[in-house]
């Protein structure tokens, strides 16, 4: 059995990528090339979607197409950041509102955000939409790039923890899987990763003390084996000056594994942004994604002929990536 977003026996030997299409519904290439491929699961973006009828339809046929209840991820925030918008589906409030009224009432901010949880989590679940990329754990940094801003709870990397874990409780219970972002922390990022490759100056010390610290909380936490993470296209001077932690077996062996101790699904950032584009074409910075230790690579321009590369020149899913999802699954059905 799949649990929304987890692991299928179908599933082993699945592309250890995530792909997305072009359009509002499957072209005939698409559909022949997926079925061909069976990778891992499929993104939406809004390009994809029209109204609730037509994306239902849409997500049903994508995991047809690979005959099993295979991941369907979206990125549904709230604020500036979700892709279903009205008036077909409501609006969010952007994730700062709540760090905002925790500060002041920690229960109410509790419970309304709970509230919005469940909300988002209905249309979700309608749509047959079962792996949600949030929430974003990123703190914010005042003078940094406004690429976080908002989407950010607060610059109190406790209250980042708590209200984050609360939003991973909730998308769990509600049979969705959450990705706790952008692993070890975008938050200082002085550039926009969709647009150039960032770098943060900052020493160990302070990384640890404050970037780390939510996703260590969320690693530690009683769902820390049943969410995703998602890393950040971003080069650590303090950690791996050479090569950003997607890429960096250094970073996702010493940091991501080690110091945060998150042993969860690691699936890297979209590889069509500019940040990775001097270290090759789509499949080699899959593959150096993949050697480096992310369990998933993720592509998100909806570009047939890359997706045929990337069908061509990537592995099927490793035996220890079949384990954390094992693992992910089992919890995430102990959480609905």
């Amino acid at each position: 059995m799949l649990s929304n977003g987890g692991f299928s026996n179908g599933a082993k030997d699945s592309l250890a990528c995530v792909f997305s299409l072009e359009g509002t519904e499957l072209t005939d290439r698409e559909a022949a090339l997926f079925r061909e491929a069976n990778p891992f699961g499929f993104i939406l973006f809004k390009r994809n979607i029209e109204n609730p009828e037509q994306l239902k339809s849409l997500v049903a046929s994508l995991k047809d197409i690979v005959k099993r209840d295979c991941p369907i991820l979206i990125d549904q925030e709230g604020g500036r950041v979700q892709r279903l918008r009205p008036p077909h589906w409501r609006e969010y409030k952007p994730m700062k509102h709540f760090g905002d009224l925790y500060a002041q009432n920690p229960d109410e901010a509790l419970e309304e955000l709970r509230f919005e949880i469940l909300r988002m989590s209905d249309e979700l679940i309608e749509l047959g939409i079962n792996v949600n990329c949030a929430p974003m754990l990123d703190i914010y940094f005042a003078g940094a790039h406004d690429i976080v801003g908002d989407r950010a709870f607060s610059d109190d990397p406790a209250i980042v923890s708590r209200l984050g874990l609360s939003v991973c409780r909730h998308f769990l219970k509600a049979g969705i899987t959450p990705i706790i972002k952008h692993i070890p922390g975008h938050g200082r990022a002085n550039s926009d990763s969709h647009m150039e490759l960032p770098f943060v100056d900052a020493g160990l010390e302070d990384l640890k003390e404050l970037d780390f610290a939510p996703f260590k909380d969320i690693a530690s936490s009683d769902v820390g084996e049943a969410v995703w993470a998602m890393s950040a296209h971003i080069t650590y001077k303090s950690l791996d000056a050479d090569n950003p932690a997607t890429i960096s077996p250094i970073v996702i062996a010493g940091t991501i594994r080690g110091e945060i101790g998150f042993d969860g699904v690691l699936i890297g950032d979209d590889l069509d942004m500019k940040a990775l584009d001097s270290y090759g074409g789509a499949v080699q910075k899959a593959k150096a994604s993949l050697d480096a230790g992310c369990d998933l690579a993720l592509y998100c321009a909806g570009e047939f002929d890359v997706m045929e590369e990337l069908a061509g020149g990537l592995p099927k899913i490793s035996s220890p990536t079949i384990e954390r999802l094992k693992r992910a699954s089992a919890k995430l059905s102990e959480a609905a």
